[in-house]
């Protein structure tokens, strides 16, 4: 920015002279601007305006719904044996259930006993493995090899899935333990093709250096599948790194990925940089190794933990190269869905896992089983999660694997519970597999067995219904009014929006009257507005002449609903409640046709799907002129104008300072011709002093 000074010759107040020629300039600014504003408030009452719409509307599609005329009441002659609840399509009826012969009751295993020998070092946290000698039972049947999680993302739509291990364990009972699922769905794997369909998936064992599952059926783009298998056993190596402290923390010792580790067949081995190979071997037991003078060629294993030791620090870049087989076991739990369809999971678990991730991996399965350890007695509990009968022709929860059968003493076991209830109702026999079911739009709950009848009868909850009518009555008295208070609000020509100065001169009390009176009737007697308030008015009174409306209950009046007497009140409602009640108990299907009817023309339909067509129509014309908060200014009539006030603003701001600069010029040229006079002047009178 450039300092101007001026009046050095002349003596006159240069900068306040251009001040007050550019306040008389700016006047064609100062009114863009105050329409500028007053386009923006006018734009804030029609949104606001359609808020009040948009409220309305939304009460006006609950009222299009059945459930606001149907709320149900329900009573039952004794609730200690029968509660009950309706919903909106429940009948006006009355049911009696003479007799509940049987409860619905979930299955439920209890083991033989005390899975525990040695209770004072069992721990559930810890691992099988390191447990194992504190079963009473210890037939785990532990295998040997690896255990194998695999999820894929299918990309494009295929009937194959590659596997990545090619020494997968392809026995028959290794491959009956192997869980497929696809989003959820569980797969039986078979290694005869003519055996694969919808529900299985096919092996090769014929072609195992390229192990992959087929489907029956291309698996959708999109789709997870999830594997588990068996393999061998592992390959692992590890780079040896650069020790951070030679003395402290020297490389001798090494983590395995795996635990419970198996002694058959695990095979140390270490390349060094130069290419020279060293087989190491395993020691297992703590007190041996202690007690060796000489260790070199051999490494401590830690069976547990997979933790490897060496009596000498490894060089940094070294690769421990090591195959090693785990310690692991299968069981499978069977349950049945409503359906009486088989629901099969296979379990496989690591001998890292402790017997509470067991419990936890079988309650949160999809058999549906909630297992449960009590420490107290050493017992385990298996129990359905749904109540009922389900596999009429057995038990509801079938066990396979020695796990469950062996260590956690389930073979001897007897299943109780898992029955439907039984009952009669209205005079028929009949059952349930939960206590809690529903008949024609009415849930009974079943909570006691009993041989007296029990009543429970349906009536609609006519004081609901009229707090529903009510409450929409008053939404539209409320909208209307504060519509038609805008509409009618006094515009005050003479107070313009204030200019920063304009503002700086008045209090803030001041300015916040001034600006109160300059928002004061932007939008009166709006056409939109009005054209609508006159519609919604038509869509509330005229009658609806539909075959499915009672000629009775045909317009609001009929039901105790009419405009006030006050013509000042523009059309609000008012309501006799006693009027609109007796109505609802004497019909209520028909008062609930007169609001929500459908119909091909404007007569046919109800009154709420009139008045819903008409406020979406109103709403719709407010935001073509002036927008919603999400629109650009490009879409509705005001941001256009808006748009076009900017741009000449914009012109006018820079012809502004193109005059400012004129001025400045002018003045400059005066006070260079007075100081040349001034000069000459003084020149001369220098000239006459001789």
């Amino acid at each position: 920015m450039n300092m101007r000074i001026g009046g050095l010759a002349s003596g006159m107040d240069i900068d306040q002279i251009v001040k007050d020629l550019m306040k008389a300039e700016r006047i064609p600014l100062n009114k863009m601007n105050q329409q500028k504003q007053v386009l923006e408030w006018q734009r804030d009452d029609y949104r606001s305006m359609n808020s009040l719409l948009l409220s309305l509307r939304d009460l006006s599609f609950n009222m299009k719904l059945s459930s606001t005329y149907r709320a149900k009441n329900t009573t039952s002659s004794n609730e200690s044996k029968v509660t009950a609840t309706a919903s909106a399509a429940a009948g006006n009826v009355a049911y009696t259930l003479s007799k509940v012969d049987k409860l619905a009751t979930a299955a439920t295993k209890v083991n033989a006993g005390d899975i525990r020998k040695d209770k004072d070092s069992f721990d559930t946290n810890a691992s099988i493995w390191s447990q194992k000698a504190n079963f009473d039972n210890t037939g785990f049947n532990w295998k040997k090899g690896g255990l194998v999680k695999e999820t894929k993302k299918i990309t494009e739509p295929s009937k194959t899935v590659n596997l990545s291990n090619t020494n997968i364990k392809i026995d028959q009972e290794s491959i009956d333990n192997m869980q497929v699922k696809v989003n959820g769905k569980s797969y039986t794997v078979v290694t005869d093709p003519t055996k694969l369909n919808e529900n299985t998936v096919f092996l090769d064992r014929t072609n195992i250096d390229n192990p992959k599952l087929t489907f029956a059926n291309n698996i959708e783009k999109g789709s997870t599948v999830s594997v588990d298998y068996f393999i061998d056993n592992y390959s692992q190596e590890i780079t040896v790194p650069k020790p951070s402290d030679t003395a402290t923390n020297p490389n001798t010792t090494f983590q395995l990925s795996k635990g419970s580790l198996s002694t058959e067949g695990m095979s140390i081995k270490v390349t060094t940089k130069a290419g020279g190979e060293t087989t190491y071997t395993p020691i297992y037991s703590t007190s041996d190794w202690e007690a060796m003078t000489d260790k070199t060629g051999y490494v401590l294993v830690d069976q547990e933990t997979g933790k490897l030791t060496f009596s000498t620090s490894l060089a940094e870049g070294d690769i421990i190269k090591a195959d090693y087989k785990q310690n692991y076991f299968s069981f499978g739990l069977e349950t049945f869905n409503e359906n009486g369809e088989s629901v099969k999971e296979t379990f496989s678990v690591e001998g890292s896992s402790s017997l509470s991730s067991i419990m936890n991996r079988i309650s949160s399965s999809s058999v549906g089983v909630n297992a449960f350890y009590d420490d107290f007695k050493g017992q385990v509990t298996l129990t359905r999660s749904q109540t009922g009968n389900f596999n009429t022709a057995g038990d509801e929860i079938k066990i396979t694997g020695d796990f469950l059968n062996n260590v956690l003493q389930f073979s001897a076991s007897t299943e109780t519970g898992g029955n439907n209830a039984e009952f009669t109702i209205n005079g028929l026999s009949t059952e349930r597999h939960s206590n809690n079911f529903t008949i024609n739009g009415v849930s009974f709950t079943l909570k006691d067995t009993f041989d007296t009848p029990v009543t429970v009868g349906v009536t609609t909850n006519t004081d609901t219904v009229v707090d529903n009518i009510v409450n929409f009555v008053e939404k539209y008295n409320e909208t209307i009014t504060k519509i038609n208070e805008k509409l009618n609000e006094e515009r005050y020509r003479s107070y313009q929006p204030l200019s920063s100065e304009e503002r700086e001169a008045l209090s803030d009390k001041e300015a916040e009257l001034w600006e109160e009176k300059a928002k004061s009737g932007l939008i009166r007697r709006d056409s939109m507005l009005s054209s609508g308030l006159n519609q919604f008015r038509m869509d509330l009174y005229s009658p609806v002449t539909n075959l499915s409306v009672d000629s009775t209950f045909n317009q609001l009046a009929s039901i105790g609903i009419k405009t006030t007497a006050n013509y000042m009140d523009r059309g609000k409602l008012e309501i006799d409640k006693a009027k609109l009640k007796e109505a609802i108990e004497k019909n209520p299907e028909a008062v609930e046709k007169l609001f929500t009817a459908d119909g091909s023309t404007y007569a046919e339909k109800g009154l709420v799907n009139r008045l819903y067509d008409s406020l979406t129509a109103t709403m719709d014309k407010v935001s073509e002129r002036a927008g919603k908060s999400t629109w650009t200014t490009q879409k509705y009539t005001i941001g256009k104008n808006l748009d076009r006030l900017d741009d000449s603003i914009d012109r006018f701001e820079d012809r502004l300072v193109q005059i400012e600069d004129r001025y400045w010029r002018q003045f400059t040229a005066m006070e260079k011709a007075i100081q040349r006079a001034n000069q000459q002047s003084a020149y001369l009178m220098q000239q006459f002093s001789f």
